[in-house]
C-alpha cells in the first residue's frame, strides 16, 4: 500500500466542503470565551477498493459549554474573566475528511469517538477508519519504533465524510473555567457536550441536510446511545447508530462485580468470553472444531442453568455447586478447585491471570488473544493489559506524527492519548422520563429504546470480539434482548461478531469484515438513491 500524499493549502476548495457561514469568525469574536476555534485544511487520496478517494482534511476545533450556558448572556467582560471564574467552556478537537467530487447534501457523514471515559479517539483514527493507519502485531507486542503508517484501504470514506471527535479534556481537546471538571466529566454532562459539538458542526460545514450516523467504541457506545437521544431533542435525526463493544448499562459490566453482590449479570455475560478465550488458547478438555457453534451452545448455558445456579446464592446446594463447577471447567478450562473457590463468580481480572498461570502468562483484558509475562505470580487478578502495553506505543506515535506531519495541526500543544477521569466521572445519569438523576449505575438502554420509538427508521448495528473481556460481546447481545421496544423496531437492530478483541480492527483481516459490514449498514439505510 501506498503511503498518503497530503498537500497543504489553506486555500483548497472542494464539491463537497461547502463555505463557512459567513458570520463564523464574528461569532468567535462575539463569544470571546476562554478558547478560540480554530482549523487547519489539507488535502490528499485514498485507495479503497481499488479506487482512488481524494479528499479534503480539516483538523480543528470548535467551542461548546456546559449545559444551561446563555450566549446572549455574553459580555465583553466575560472575554477579560479570569479563568477560574469564567464560565466552563470546552475546546473539542476534531479531524473531519469530506470526499471530494461529491454534493454534501446527498453524502453521509459520521461522527466517529472512542470512549473510556477519558479517552481520545486516536485508536479508531488510527486504527479503524481514518485515511491511513498504522500497522501492529496482532496478538503479539510490537517491536519499538519505528513504526509503519500506510494508507488505510479501509477508510470509510468509500461511503461516508468522517469526523473523528476527541472528548473534553482528551487528545488536543481542553476544558476551562470555573467548575470545569464538573461541567464536562460525567455521563449527561459528556452526552450534552457532544450533542453541541455536532450542532456546531452541521452548521459549520453546511451538513444538516446529509444523512447522519454515530460509530462509538467501548464507553463510546453509552455516549452514542444517549446521544442518539439528546440530538432528537435538537431537532436532528439520525439514520443510524453503530456501536462496537458495547457498554449500555454499567450493571452488566465485569469490573469489579464481587463489590456489588447478588447482581449475577456480569458474570453472565462474561461466560461466553472466557469460553472463546479458553479455546483459543487450547484450554479446553474437548475443544470443539467450530466456535460460533460453541459459543452459542455456552451463551444458552449462561442463561440457563448457570443463571439459575447463580441465583439461588449461598442456597445452592453442595452437590449441584460441585457439578456446576465441573462443568465450568468444561467450558472455561480452570480448575474446579479453584471454580469452587471463586463462589462459582469469576472476575475477569482472576481469569486472565489463572487460564495460562502454569506458563507464567496473563491474557490480554481488551484482547485475550494477547498474552504477555505475569507481573506478580502470587497476585489474585492481573495487574496489566498485554494488548494495550502491546500496542499504545505505535498508536500514539502514529497519531502524533501524522496529525503534525501531515495535518499540520498541533504545533506547541501536547495530544493526550487518554486522561485520568473513570474515577471522577459523574456516573448520575436521567433516562426519559425520570424527571430526576438516578442514584444508581447509569443505563442508557431506556435512551436509545425512546430514541427509536420516537424515529421510528433508526437502525443500530452492534459490533463486538469474542475475545474481549472488558465489554464481553455477550453484554452487547443481553443488554439489547431487555430494550424495552416492540417486536417491530428490534427488526432495526442487527449484530455482527468478529475473531477479534475489544479494538476488532487489531487484527487487519477483521478489519476488512468490519469495514464491509458498517459500510453495508450506510448504504442501505442512508436514503440517497
Amino acid at each position: 500500500m501506498k503511503s498518503i500524499t497530503v498537500l497543504f493549502a489553506a486555500g483548497l476548495a472542494a464539491a463537497s466542503l461547502p463555505a463557512h457561514a459567513a458570520d463564523g469568525g464574528q461569532q468567535a469574536k462575539a463569544q470571546a470565551g476562554l478558547f478560540t476555534p480554530d482549523e487547519v485544511r489539507s488535502a490528499g487520496s485514498v485507495t479503497i477498493g481499488g479506487r482512488r478517494i481524494g479528499y479534503t482534511a480539516m483538523a480543528g476545533t470548535l467551542v461548546v459549554h456546559a449545559k444551561g450556558w446563555d450566549d446572549a448572556a455574553v459580555t465583553g467582560k466575560d472575554a477579560k474573566a479570569d479563568a477560574d471564574e469564567a464560565p466552563a467552556e470546552a475546546s473539542m478537537f476534531y479531524a473531519a475528511y469530506f470526499r471530494d467530487g461529491v454534493p454534501a447534501a446527498s453524502r453521509p457523514i459520521t461522527f466517529v469517538f472512542n470512549g473510556g471515559p477519558g479517552s481520545s479517539s486516536l485508536w479508531l483514527h488510527m486504527g479503524a477508519f481514518g485515511p491511513v493507519r498504522v500497522v501492529v502485531s496482532d496478538g503479539t507486542h510490537t517491536p519499538a519504533a519505528p513504526y509503519s503508517i500506510v494508507s488505510n484501504d479501509q477508510s470509510l470514506l468509500d461511503v461516508s465524510d468522517v469526523v473523528f471527535v476527541d472528548a473534553p479534556g482528551t487528545g488536543f481537546s481542553r476544558i476551562a473555567g470555573k467548575d470545569k471538571d464538573k461541567a464536562f466529566y460525567g455521563v449527561d454532562q459528556d452526552i450534552h457536550a457532544f450533542a453541541m459539538f455536532i450542532r456546531q458542526f452541521l452548521s459549520k460545514y453546511n451538513r444538516w441536510n446529509s444523512p447522519k450516523y454515530l460509530f462509538g467504541e467501548s464507553y463510546g457506545t453509552m455516549r452514542a446511545a444517549g446521544l442518539t437521544l439528546a440530538l432528537q431533542q435538537e431537532d436532528i435525526d439520525l439514520n443510524g447508530t453503530i456501536l462496537l463493544s458495547n457498554i449500555l448499562n454499567w450493571d452488566t459490566m465485569p469490573d469489579d462485580p464481587q463489590l456489588n453482590p447478588s447482581i449475577d449479570e456480569p458474570y453472565i455475560v462474561a461466560l461466553p468470553t472466557y469460553a472463546a478465550t479458553a479455546w483459543y488458547h487450547d484450554k479446553l478438555p474437548n475443544k470443539p472444531a467450530d466456535l460460533e457453534g460453541f459459543l452459542a451452545r455456552v451463551e444458552h448455558f449462561a442463561t440457563t442453568e448457570y443463571a439459575a445456579a447463580l441465583m439461588q446464592g449461598n442456597d445452592l446446594p453442595d452437590a449441584d455447586r460441585q457439578a456446576m463447577a465441573r462443568k465450568l471447567h468444561d467450558l472455561t478450562g480452570l480448575p474446579v478447585s479453584y471454580l469452587i473457590k471463586t463462589n462459582l463468580r469469576i472476575e475477569y481480572g482472576a481469569f486472565q491471570k489463572e487460564l495460562l498461570a502454569g506458563s507464567g502468562l496473563t491474557t490480554g483484558t481488551l484482547d485475550t488473544r494477547f498474552t504477555g509475562p505475569t507481573l506478580d505470580p502470587l497476585s489474585k487478578v492481573a495487574e496489566y493489559d498485554p494488548q494495550s502495553a502491546g500496542i499504545s506505543s505505535a498508536y500514539v506515535a502514529a497519531l502524533n506524527t501524522y496529525v503534525r506531519q501531515t495535518l499540520h495541526y498541533g504545533a506547541g500543544k501536547t495530544y493526550k492519548a487518554g486522561i485520568d477521569v473513570y474515577s471522577g466521572w459523574d456516573y448520575r445519569h436521567r433516562p426519559p422520563g425520570s424527571g430526576r438523576d438516578m442514584i444508581a449505575l447509569p443505563n442508557v438502554l431506556p435512551d436509545l429504546a425512546a430514541a427509536m420509538k420516537q424515529n421510528p427508521t433508526l437502525k443500530v448495528m452492534v459490533n463486538g470480539g469474542y475475545f474481549d473481556v472488558s465489554t464481553p460481546y455477550f453484554e452487547g447481545k443481553f443488554e439489547l434482548r431487555h430494550l424495552p421496544v416492540s417486536p417491530a423496531l428490534q427488526k432495526n437492530i442487527e449484530y455482527r461478531y468478529y475473531r477479534s478483541g475489544h479494538m476488532v480492527y487489531v487484527n487487519p483481516k477483521v478489519l476488512a469484515e468490519l469495514h464491509a459490514n458498517v459500510a453495508d449498514f450506510i448504504r442501505r439505510t442512508d436514503g440517497v438513491r
